[in-house]
């Protein structure tokens, strides 16, 4: 039987949204701990499917709960539920996520934080051969799912590299993500929880292809030890 998202979920953030207190949050408690559960037998089911042609390390579900301290927005609570899908590592490289929120729902994956090295490992490859990374964005049926990238890049070159490299438009990229989004009606449907397994299946190639390089140094040796 298909796990789906009860349109209670999306009506009860949107009374949220309207109502972001720590006493209108305290009277509803109850009703939001039952939709709760369900997301998360949602997000479980999801991690089940993910499993069947991916090595998924951990499901991380993320609280409702702001962190306000650094914040210059002081609401107590998150609008949207949310969850991460981390691969295996250090074999596996990359990852999913999940967001649902009233007309804003969407999934994303890919690398959002690449740390220091690995950064300087990928933009190194796209300096020296961008060819598949190009073969793979260009690819129509992947395109279709996934468009191009999203996420930060810097203004002009990173330190060491030359703006004028033709690649550079890759290269300048701080992150690495690809994102979908869909409607209210679309996260509703009984079938968007295969709606998304399927589009996640879309983007192996570009995994395989990010893993290899994560795993491998600039000569292609290895760098994990076996």
């Amino acid at each position: 039987m298909s796990v789906s998202i009860n349109k209670s979920v999306i009506q009860f953030l949107q009374k949220l949204e309207k109502n972001n207190t720590r006493e209108w949050f305290a009277e509803h408690k109850p009703e939001f701990k039952d939709l709760e559960l369900g997301v998360k037998q949602f997000f479980g089911a999801l991690h089940i499917k993910l499993q069947l042609h991916d090595d998924i390390e951990r499901l991380k579900v993320f609280r409702i709960y702001r962190d306000v301290r650094f914040s210059k927005d002081k609401t107590p609570y998150k609008t949207h539920f949310g969850a991460s899908f981390h691969r295996k590592k250090p074999q596996l490289r990359g990852g999913y996520y999940v967001h649902i929120a009233p007309n804003d729902s969407f999934i994303a994956t890919g690398f959002w934080n690449p740390n220091k090295e690995d950064l300087f490992r990928i933009r190194k490859e796209f300096e020296i051969d961008s060819s598949e990374i190009r073969a793979i964005l260009n690819d129509k049926a992947f395109a279709t799912v996934w468009g191009g990238f999203v996420g930060n890049q810097v203004k002009t070159a990173p330190k060491g590299f030359s703006k004028e490299d033709p690649n550079i438009d890759l290269i300048k990229r701080k992150q690495f993500i690809f994102t979908k989004k869909f409607s209210n009606a679309e996260v509703l449907s009984p079938n968007f929880i295969n709606q998304v397994d399927i589009d996640f299946q879309a983007i192996q190639p570009y995994f395989d292809y990010m893993t290899s390089l994560l795993t491998t140094d600039l000569n292609g040796e290895s760098l994990i030890s076996h």
